[in-house]
């Protein structure tokens, strides 16, 4: 719960430095505005408050009710008014708070599945919320960075994109450099002179993930 509520302040710190008129410009995601952003991580809080509900009553609640409604959520809430979607990702936030707050020990090991498809326990709920927040107020056109993420968390970030490319085929990349920029190239987010391969060959390109 440390990182998501560390990680929750920091993208409201980031999205502080933002004016309207820049939400309604380009995000740092390709394809989409500010809107789109704060659209998807207020409905991303959303969502996970209905796997936690999921968790409190046993009662399958899916974060999506098919596989198009994310989108649609997103495109939906872009049309909001700046102010409204800055209010939604608070608002939405003390919802997804509130609602882990009330689960149990018990509770807590209920095994729900996200949007992916995976089967987890409901502790992986913060984990999931910590990622969004974190790595999206590097998205917003302000001055957030992976050097601000706390080190416990960069750590834990790299080795789960790690075991995500290893659950995809994808061969562990041999990179050295520091945690942040491994982080940032890692998640899609731009490569540094600081990071470097055994043989010196340039880095992969990754595409842009969460």
């Amino acid at each position: 719960m440390r990182w998501m509520t560390e990680g929750h302040a920091y993208f409201l710190s980031c999205l502080a430095m933002v004016s309207d008129a820049e939400i309604g410009g380009p995000s740092l995601l390709p394809g989409w505005t500010g809107k789109h952003l704060l659209s998807h991580v207020g409905h991303n809080a959303r969502a996970l408050s209905r796997l936690a509900t999921w968790a409190r009553t046993g009662q399958p609640t899916p974060m999506y009710a098919s596989a198009g409604a994310r989108v649609e959520e997103i495109e939906s809430g872009a049309a909001w008014p700046v102010p409204r979607l800055r209010a939604f990702v608070e608002e939405e936030q003390e919802h997804l708070t509130a609602a882990l707050d009330r689960l149990t020990d018990t509770m807590w090991q209920t095994e729900v599945v996200t949007a992916q498809g995976r089967t987890v326990p409901a502790t992986t709920i913060p984990w999931l919320r910590s990622r969004e927040v974190w790595i999206h107020a590097c998205d917003l056109p302000s001055e957030g960075d992976f050097t601000a993420f706390p080190p416990d968390f960069l750590d834990a970030l790299i080795e789960d994109v790690l075991t995500r490319l290893a659950t995809q085929g994808i061969e562990r990349p041999l990179v050295d450099g520091p945690a942040a920029d491994l982080a940032r190239w890692l998640t899609g987010r731009g490569e540094s002179p600081l990071l470097h391969t055994p043989t010196g060959e340039p880095l992969p390109a990754l595409s842009p993930w969460l």
